[in-house]
């Protein structure tokens, strides 16, 4: 395989947006292992008792992923996330204001194989979105597997994420006075074991529970389509039915985590590698769908805003793919 390197003269605004991504990257891929096993040698140090006092905070602390968690502005704020937003680059783009007196589910499609424009625009300042959308706090919902590995767990709350579990929804569309956007990826893992450029296949026609969580408590829904998401890294082929794909989906069952085999490009190299692809993400928040909260929703009351859902879905898709590189005979495809 022919390797095709970096110039060695390229700008330092580029090498640091490549330094920016690398970070977030091994974030994503490795830092709860460091974590975990920086808490493990710390058990067996001579500074056990440092550890034994974290686990204290660990269990008084244990309930906070699922009580909207702990962010911090300054993080969010952080310089590097500018360079990791012009890396792509990244936008957020606003259809229409949104009224910061209800609460809101964002439905993010597709799922991407790392999230780079959930991350990027909603744990982050970087495009603006308080600017955009005054008055409203994101919080992106993650695996609660996550927010048990120790010190792990306090980074990733600093930027806004939250358990996905029920509680933890039910707690950020339950605010009195509203201004909560809960961010979920509703296709989950399992959707990023198809992500690879070109893909428009998104995993939605069985998933109602952020429908009928929606109806319980009157929360708007705004479909959100980030366009050139599934753009950033190449995958292995693993059809339905393959042995890859077995195991995939096997591994996924058991441990509740996606294990795509992707590669994008490397540090100073363009050929292969974990990084991925200076590939631009077009981020575009639908229009609200108004939900009449409903405490007990029926089975027809569910697929009724599901199939609304599903067309606003579709409106934001092919009103926008003209925009960006998406052909006129491309759509949608749900399963």
């Amino acid at each position: 395989m022919k390797i095709l390197f970096a110039p060695l003269n390229i700008p330092l605004r580029r090498r640091l947006q490549t330094a920016a991504v690398l970070q977030w990257v091994f974030s994503f891929l490795a830092l709860a292992q460091c974590c975990l096993a920086g808490y493990v040698l710390l058990c067996v140090s001579d500074w056990w008792v440092l550890a034994a006092l974290y686990a204290g905070w660990l269990y008084l602390d244990r309930d906070t992923p699922t009580s909207g968690g702990r962010r911090s502005e300054w993080l969010r704020n952080c310089s590097v996330w500018k360079h990791f937003r012009d890396y792509f680059p990244l936008n957020l783009i606003k259809t229409v204001d949104l009224d910061p007196g209800s609460n809101y589910i964002f439905g993010f499609h597709p799922h991407g194989v790392l999230v780079a424009g959930g991350f990027g625009n909603f744990c982050t300042e970087a495009s603006g979105f308080s600017s955009l959308f005054p008055g409203l706090t994101p919080y992106l919902l993650m695996l609660p597997f996550w927010f048990r590995v120790p010190f792990f767990r306090d980074y990733i709350m600093c930027g806004g994420l939250v358990s996905s579990e029920k509680a933890s929804l039910s707690y950020l569309l339950s605010a009195p006075r509203g201004g909560n956007v809960a961010v979920l990826a509703i296709g989950g893992a399992p959707e990023a074991l198809d992500a690879r450029p070109g893909a428009l296949t998104l995993q939605i026609l069985h998933r109602k529970g952020f429908i009928k969580l929606a109806l319980k408590h009157g929360a708007q829904l705004v479909p959100v389509f980030s366009f050139g998401e599934n753009e950033l890294f190449d995958q292995m082929t693993n059809p339905a039915g393959s042995p890859l794909r077995w195991l995939q989906d096997h591994l996924q069952r058991l441990m509740g985590v996606a294990l795509p085999m992707f590669t994008g490009r490397g540090v100073f190299q363009y050929s292969f590698g974990l990084l991925p692809y200076r590939e631009p993400i077009h981020t575009v928040v639908g229009r609200p769908i108004p939900v009449v909260q409903t405490p007990s929703p029926t089975k027809d009351d569910i697929d009724c805003l599901h199939s609304l859902y599903l067309e606003g879905l579709t409106t934001v898709f092919e009103d926008n793919k003209d925009n960006y590189g998406i052909a006129p005979d491309k759509h949608l495809h749900f399963i």
